[in-house]
């Protein structure tokens, strides 16, 4: 039932091996995109998901324009395109773009985005700071597809940024761990009638925590403590919808597949997810620092 449909994560597995397994895990992915589509839908009122089942992307109608939540691999630009415009809107609309973090996997379509529409482009200030000094970080050499882009940013966001559109007011949080410039979102959505909270934290993996990483990388070595004291600070929101940065986050294709036959019963509002997601992010981050820091 819509009770169980909650969050999962997968197991930590240790650096040598996640590194050895990053890109032979990805190819089915790239090779065969549209395996990995999933319909668009309606999440609630003017909040709609346009991703895919490997990273969210996210819409927002904003009565003057569409905000767009980051833009998934560079390789599924006609996948997002496609479900932005099943679902009757124009990517020409598109507005904005906010990156939840620096990382290729969810800034990959924004150039093209950008080079046809025209939108403006968001992204923490720390990750804008960090790929001008080192593009490596951005992971794009990881990728078995060889065209992506780095998109210029407009905006370099800052903790406590207000980003305003139309009827949409979102509040940016400063949430490192992950990466130094992850981003945590806040806003609210309506039907007309009811009104809910939205929040979205940009980036909850490991990975990029690990030691020989961030050596590598000439990163902060203090990353997962900042990720402690980010948890501390996402527990203040009272929040009513949780979106996922990748669809496990937040249990999305389990909740899309329910809501399909329970339309009058929608598990993405539920109040009680966003503590559920952080208990489990901070369980599983002490486990991780115990044995890797």
């Amino acid at each position: 039932d819509a009770m169980s449909l909650g969050v999962f994560f997968p197991p930590i597995k240790p650096y040598a091996e996640m590194a050895e397994r990053f890109l032979p895990d990805l190819m089915d992915y790239y090779q065969s995109p549209e395996k990995y589509a999933l319909p668009p839908f309606r999440i609630f009122g003017n909040l709609y998901y346009v991703g895919d089942k490997k990273v969210c992307c996210h819409l927002v109608d904003t009565g003057n324009g569409l905000i767009l939540i980051d833009t998934g691999y560079s390789h599924t630009f006609h996948l997002l395109v496609q479900n932005i415009r099943a679902l009757g809107f124009d990517p020409k609309d598109i507005r904005y773009i906010i990156h939840s973090h620096g990382h290729f996997d969810h800034f990959g379509c924004s150039y093209p985005l950008k080079s046809r529409y025209g939108c403006k482009i968001f992204m923490g200030k720390p990750d804008v700071d960090r790929l001008r000094i080192n593009p490596r970080t951005a992971l794009m050499h990881l990728s078995p597809e060889p065209y992506g882009v780095i998109p210029a940013t407009d905006v370099a966001l800052t903790d406590g940024d207000i980003i305003t559109l139309g009827n949409t007011a979102i509040r940016c949080v400063a949430a490192p761990g992950h990466t130094e410039g992850v981003m945590a979102f806040f806003f609210d959505v309506t039907d007309g009638v009811d009104t809910k909270r939205v929040g979205y934290w940009g980036g909850m993996g490991f990975f990029t925590m690990h030691r020989p990483y961030l050596q590598e990388y000439n990163l902060p070595l203090d990353l997962p403590q900042h990720m402690v004291q980010t948890i501390k600070l996402l527990r203040k929101e009272q929040i009513d919808i949780t979106l996922g940065n990748h669809p496990a986050n937040n249990g999305t294709i389990a909740k899309y597949a329910y809501f399909k036959q329970h339309p009058e019963d929608n598990p993405f509002v539920d109040a009680t997810v966003w503590e559920e997601m952080l208990d489990t992010v901070q369980a599983r981050l002490d486990d991780f620092i115990a044995k890797n820091c």
